[in-house]
């Protein structure tokens, strides 16, 4: 079966999730299903494409073989384009991936999109200051952890463990996170609030440490950014929510496992994403 349109892909060549022969098992995997790429884009070496780049060139279907932190910048800068988004796990977390096609591998993936059992999806995102979260926004001194697990990932060992150190201390003296509209949660606030986007609204929680073992569960929990791990507080669902930090400093956030630093106040609502991704149905 040979599939209609261009299909470019956009891959990350310096990953320590994926080296070059799962590159290569992966355009062979797209090659057999009949949508050999026109053009593949390495995020470390060359710019993302826009969407202007491609409307020009025709392109229908973009796939993304990166982490969550590359898929959100190649993904939201072509809001508004026709074409179709195939996500592909290529990183540590790979979240958003899961959210589309559960556990399947990316060749698996692929061959779906080859025989046509995928189909588009509209899904709603956060907006914020500083971007727009696909996943999942932290914010507060929490957010440190994102170094941790940069270090690790480059496997830099010494590093890493002066950054836990700081990332530790960060969590436990740094300033707090108070959720001020709708009022919600602890008044003294939280290290971190995590908003995930839902179909409804963002699901809110906040993460608070008491005790040494605490602070162990939750930077473990922030480096797997499998957040559920660590205490916390569930604070409901809302469409949008208003945070202040506690001191008036930066507000430091994690977006899609990316670090950013926000104002002193910010503000996180709910919004509908537009592109569409492809996705596996009740996958």
């Amino acid at each position: 079966m040979t599939r209609t349109g261009t299909l470019w892909l956009v891959a990350n060549g310096a990953s320590g999730s994926n080296d070059h022969a799962a590159l290569d098992s992966l355009i062979e995997a797209l090659r057999a299903a009949g949508s050999e790429s026109a053009l593949v884009v390495d995020c470390q070496t060359d710019e993302l494409p826009d969407r202007a780049a491609l409307e020009r060139n025709a392109v229908t279907t973009l796939a993304i073989f990166t982490g969550d932190g590359t898929a959100n910048t190649a993904i939201t800068s072509i809001e508004g384009w026709g074409g179709e988004v195939l996500l592909l796990p290529g990183g540590t977390a790979n979240l958003l991936a899961k959210a589309l096609h559960g556990e399947s591998s990316a060749e698996e993936i692929v061959a779906a999109f080859g025989a046509g059992r995928l189909r588009p999806m509209s899904r709603t995102c956060i907006r914020s200051s500083q971007g727009s979260a696909l996943v999942e926004v932290l914010a507060g001194p929490g957010a440190t952890w994102s170094e941790v697990r940069e270090g690790l990932r480059e496997g830099d060992i010494g590093g890493t463990a002066s950054k836990a150190v700081e990332a530790v201390r960060q969590s436990a003296t740094g300033p707090m996170v108070i959720i001020a509209e709708p009022v919600l949660g602890r008044d003294s606030g939280y290290a971190g609030v995590r908003l995930a986007p839902e179909a409804l609204g963002m699901s809110v929680d906040g993460y608070g440490a008491e005790t040494a073992a605490d602070y162990l569960k939750q930077g473990i929990a922030l480096l797997k950014r499998d957040f559920r791990e660590g205490p916390h507080d569930e604070l409901g669902t809302h469409s949008e929510v208003l945070c202040h930090s506690a001191d008036g400093s930066p507000i430091a956030l994690m977006i899609d496992g990316e670090r950013r630093s926000g104002g002193a106040q910010e503000h996180f609502s709910l919004a509908q994403l537009g592109v569409n991704l492809l996705g596996t149905p009740d996958g």
